[in-house]
């Protein structure tokens, strides 16, 4: 089956350089390019793509207000498209927060555009048209549940583990969180030219403070600590008082970094003072991980089906036993915190 691209740029060097990094892929067809969100609106209408590349920095409309309104009336996996500066890293920090399924660097490491991306965006765009979003959209406002039981003091860390709709579903989540919550270590799968504006996105609508996690450090209460991607590992160490690590190392579950590693070290470090949480994401990173946390004693969850943007890492995570709870993302916090103190 041929996955038919919309490509919304306002440059047309970059949608011609786009194209040609599409060009030669068999089971990808441009359909069609616009050089700003009106005509992006009618080329969604007349063809119906299967996946949307869009530019988040254009005049006149800009990119956040035409995704939501994309997400709100015609819900299609979009993958935003951001330059290499800073300003360009917050938008599509934001941009991932209202819905879209990935971000998409325009520069390689260097900042020079070559025509060749080594299958970077053609391999973004396969995993994009596997998203079947459901019923949720438009998203409803986040209600956090609060807490009326008594609150248990055996759990000492929160581990949570997303990929494809996480930071979304990280924002719902982490909304929910109180201030003084137990320290939180998450490993989202992301560009890491994004991390630190997709913290500091996440630091602005939290309750507790969220950072990226730096090498050897201790891991404390009220602090969310999220993986800075790249090529290292975020794991936790020590005894007592934990630590974040940040160690280089081979793929785990073919990623660095890896939500298996993370919460294996979680499960041998904490056993079952511990919570480990699997969020919506594509393939199995993190089920053979929640599953060492299950047998461990730590309270496992899954997000259910209805509220995952890709439901591949829960449902591989329930199919080998390893979730305690399967919940919608409104009420996973809720679990979480029953038991985390």
């Amino acid at each position: 089956m041929t996955i038919r691209v919309l490509i919304i740029d306002d440059s047309p060097t970059m949608r011609a350089i786009l194209m040609s990094r599409l060009s030669d892929e068999p089971d990808i067809s441009v359909i069609g390019t616009a050089s700003n969100a009106l005509e992006g609106r009618e080329l969604i209408k007349q063809f119906n793509p299967d996946v949307v590349t869009l530019d988040v920095e254009m005049p006149g409309m800009n990119g956040l207000d035409f995704l939501e309104k994309i997400m709100t009336l015609r819900p299609t996996p979009v993958i935003v498209v951001s330059g290499s500066t800073q300003d360009g890293s917050d938008v599509t920090a934001r941009a991932l927060a209202l819905g879209a399924v990935d971000c998409y660097a325009k520069s390689d490491r260097s900042g020079t555009l070559p025509l060749d991306d080594n299958g970077r965006l053609a391999n973004l765009i396969r995993q994009a048209a596997q998203v079947r979003f459901n019923n949720r959209w438009p998203a409803p406002p986040v209600v956090c549940n609060r807490i009326s039981a008594p609150v248990r003091n055996d759990s000492s860390l929160i581990a949570i583990g997303s990929s494809t709709g996480g930071v979304e579903a990280l924002q719902v989540l982490l909304t929910c969180f109180p201030e003084d919550c137990p320290p939180t270590v998450i490993v989202q799968h992301v560009n890491p030219r994004f991390a630190p504006a997709i913290a500091k996105t996440l630091d602005l609508i939290c309750p507790a403070k969220v950072q990226l996690a730096e090498s050897d450090m201790p891991l404390k209460r009220g602090n969310i600590y999220l993986a800075p991607g790249g090529d290292r590992h975020l794991t936790v160490g020590g005894s007592g008082v934990h630590y974040a690590r940040l160690r280089p190392g081979d793929p785990v579950s073919g990623h660095i970094p890896s939500v298996d590693a993370l919460f294996h070290s979680v499960a041998e470090k904490l056993r079952a003072k511990a919570v480990g949480i699997l969020l919506t994401g594509m393939g199995s990173d993190g089920a053979k991980g929640l599953l060492a946390m299950s047998r461990a004693g730590a309270l496992t969850i899954a997000q259910d089906e209805a509220s995952c943007t890709v439901f591949g890492m829960p449902r591989a995570a329930i199919s080998l036993g390893a979730a305690n709870v399967v919940a919608p993302i409104t009420r996973i916090a809720q679990h979480a915190l029953r038991k985390a103190a």
